[in-house]
């Protein structure tokens, strides 16, 4: 986004309760969601100046990709999410930790 704020937009969850997915007020690209709390955010990668910079560590919702997408091996893909406690690093664990104390 260049200028402006994104739109949060409420999308429902297989559980029933919603996920909020802010998107672009111009193009409504998703910018990045929230999980679980407003202070943790996934960040879209294709929306970062240079998204070739980051690589993802894990594919989640694979049940919903197009047959014609490969994932590659080298990275951990699930039909839908997974447990984090599993994945992360420590650092990123202490870090959400942290903001579940607050």
């Amino acid at each position: 986004m260049l200028a402006g704020e994104p739109q949060p937009v409420d999308v429902p969850r297989d559980d029933g309760s919603t996920q909020r997915i802010y998107r672009c007020t111009e193009c409504r690209v998703a910018v990045f969601s929230e999980y679980g709390r407003p202070e943790v955010r996934f960040v879209r990668a294709g929306t970062l100046d240079e998204p070739a910079s980051v690589r993802p560590d894990v594919h989640i919702f694979t049940r919903s990709k197009v047959g014609w997408v490969t994932l590659p091996d080298s990275e951990p893909a699930f039909e839908v999410y997974y447990n984090s406690k599993e994945l992360w690093p420590a650092a990123s664990l202490e870090r959400l930790e942290a903001l579940r104390a607050r």
